[in-house]
This record gives structure tokens, C-alpha cells and sequence, in this order.
């Protein structure tokens, strides 16, 4: 089996900034799988420096990967996950991009699309939301809320730099200007567990529906004691990475938040929703600023979620790629062979 990269080059509409910075461009690679009798498989592996990656680690990884990998059968995907955790132990946005061109190349050879080859009924997606970044300036915040407004389900990123006033300032403005919109708060880690208990109850006022990773990743003790004063549900992302991560984290969050290019790939992610349900845990998946390629990877595992939030491609100014779509919030997956993206 043959493996091939690209890196891509990508901006989104609006300087998107969370609690740890922001930026208008960012890279991803394009991962291409070819088998004996030239059949190919895309995925993308979207890097982050939070978790230690960038295109040229994701490169570097994908060098590694290609030995191992080259008297693959590529229907054996667990064999391929084990070579590559056994050859690297983390760069999962590059092991991600690998999987979902696997099995992209695998749904395409059965002739059907990814999620008919698990059994899966799209009609079952949960809707997604559309993030709202942290802005400069209180009318830049109405007008990012304003072209969102088709939109049913906001998620608004929190963790201003300007500290918890700023983060009050912006959830009222938020409810002010969507007062139907369900709201969803992601504080990225920012907040102590004093700061978090005291959104949270201006959160739920407000009728937030839950709040992610109030506190940072290894704050579990912290987690738990916010959690059970909590009104709301906690989310967990950073706290969050693999399916082992899970059983720790039962009665200190509510949910988790499962993301490709953090987990390693589909095969990860499958484990780590079947773990989350058999301890209670509500599920969501997430993303990325990625393009089509990565979302459409992640929208087929949609119908298995509770909550959804794939809107990384949607942010996109320049997006390469036509896959799945969250138009007013409605994840629609292509109907075609395998993930059923293509180039543009």
C-alpha cells in the first residue's frame, strides 16, 4: 500500500481566537492511500499545537507510517491502527488522517458510503453548532452572531483574556442578540474552579444548555467539585484524548467530546463512544479547523452522537473541498461510495 501526502493551506472567514490565542490561517494535510489495483482512499490530518503537532510533525509521522504500512492489506484497519501506535506513540492527527483514508478506500470498494458500511442511519445526526470565536470588540461579537443567525445552535468560546468580566460581557451579549439560539459554552480550560461556579450560574440564567472543559486538563479533583455544584452539564475535551481517558473522568463530567485528529482516527473514536455509553456518559464529537475532508470523516460517526459540533469546514473562507455540510445546522452526509468528498 502506498501512502501520500499534501499539505494545505486554508483561512478562515474571521481571525478565529479561543482562551489560548487565535489565528486566520491555518495548515492540514491531505493524506492519500493507493492499494495494489490503484484504488485510493483521502483523509486529512488537522494538527494543533495544543497536543504537540504541526504539518511537519504530521509529515515526519507519515514518513515513519509508510514502511510499516506497505504490505498492508488495507481491509485489516485494526492491524493498521496497531502498526502505527506501535511505531509512534502520539501524533494522532497524522494517525487520523491515515484512518479515515482507509477507510475511505475500504466503504469505496463495497461500493456504499462510510456510514452504510457501520450500519448507521444518517437521519439519526444530531443537529451541529456553529462556533462563535472570541472577538475583539463588542460589535464585532453582534456581527459574528448576526451572519450566524441561520444557525439554531451556537457553541460561544470563553476564556477571554480580559478575565471572567469580559466572559460575563460576552455570554449576555450572546443571549441578547440570539435570545432563541441554544447556547453551549466552551471556556477551553481557562477558568479556576471558583471562576467556573460563578459562570455557571449566570450560564444557566441564561439557559446554556452545557459547559465545556471549564478548567484545565488535568484538573480532574477540580472537575468533579464543579460538577457536582453544577446546574449544568460538564463537557469534557482536553481532558479528554483516548478511551482511556474515560473511566477517570466518570462522575466528574457529564459528557465527552471525541475528536479525530485528538483520538488517533475512527477506530478510536468508535472505542471511545462505546466506552463513554457503558459508563452513562453523554457523547459529542468535535473538530478542528479543518476542511470538508476531516469534517465528513467525523459526520459519519454523527448518527452515534448526542451532540454535535462540526462546523470547521463552515469557517472556512477557501474550503478545497465538497463533502458534508452543516447548512442551518443540519449535518447532511454524502450519499456517495466511501466518505464521498471530493477535490473542488
Amino acid at each position: 500500500m502506498e501512502l501520500f501526502h499534501e499539505i494545505v493551506t486554508v483561512r478562515t472567514k474571521h481571525t478565529f481566537t479561543i482562551s489560548r490565542g487565535g489565528a486566520s490561517e491555518w495548515k492540514t494535510v491531505a493524506v492519500r492511500v493507493r492499494d495494489a489495483d490503484g484504488a485510493e482512499g483521502l483523509g486529512e490530518a488537522a494538527p494543533n499545537r495544543f497536543y504537540g503537532e504541526n504539518p511537519e510533525s504530521v509529515v515526519a509521522a507519515l514518513a515513519r507510517f509508510r514502511p510499516v504500512l506497505a504490505d498492508l492489506d488495507p481491509w485489516h484497519l485494526e492491524e493498521a491502527e496497531a502498526r502505527m501506535n506501535a511505531t509512534i506513540r502520539f501524533n494522532a492527527a497524522a494517525k487520523s488522517g491515515v484512518s479515515a483514508a482507509l477507510h475511505d478506500l475500504a466503504a469505496k470498494r463495497l461500493g456504499v458510503p462510510l456510514y452504510r458500511m457501520w450500519g448507521l442511519d444518517p437521519a439519526r445526526a444530531p443537529q451541529s453548532s456553529f462556533t462563535i470565536a472570541i472577538a475583539p470588540d463588542d460589535a464585532t461579537l453582534r456581527a459574528r452572531v448576526e451572519e450566524a443567525s441561520a444557525y439554531p445552535v451556537l457553541k460561544i468560546k470563553l476564556g477571554s483574556a480580559e478575565g471572567i468580566a469580559r466572559d460575563q460581557q460576552i455570554i449576555r451579549l450572546v443571549r441578547e442578540a440570539a435570545p432563541h439560539a441554544l447556547l453551549r459554552v466552551d471556556a477551553n480550560a481557562a477558568w479556576t474552579p471558583k471562576h467556573a461556579l460563578l459562570m455557571i450560574e449566570l450560564l444557566a440564567d441564561l439557559g446554556v444548555q452545557f459547559v465545556e472543559q471549564p478548567l484545565p486538563a488535568h484538573d480532574i479533583p477540580g472537575m468533579r467539585f464543579v460538577r457536582e455544584r453544577s446546574p449544568l452539564p460538564i463537557v469534557a475535551d482536553e481532558s479528554c484524548v483516548v478511551s482511556t481517558d474515560i473511566p477517570p473522568l466518570v462522575g466528574a463530567v457529564d459528557g465527552i467530546n471525541i475528536k479525530l485528529a485528538k483520538c488517533g482516527g475512527l477506530r478510536e473514536a468508535l472505542r471511545m463512544i462505546a466506552t463513554a455509553r457503558s459508563h452513562g456518559l453523554l457523547v459529542m464529537c468535535g473538530c478542528m479547523i479543518e476542511t470538508s475532508l476531516g469534517i465528513t470523516a467525523a459526520a459519519h460517526l454523527s448518527p452515534l452522537l448526542d451532540y454535535a459540533d462540526l462546523d470547521g469546514a463552515a469557517l472556512l473562507a477557501d474550503d478545497p473541498y465538497v463533502g458534508a455540510t452543516i447548512d442551518g445546522g443540519q449535518i447532511a452526509i454524502p450519499d456517495r461510495p466511501g466518505l464521498g468528498v471530493a477535490r473542488r
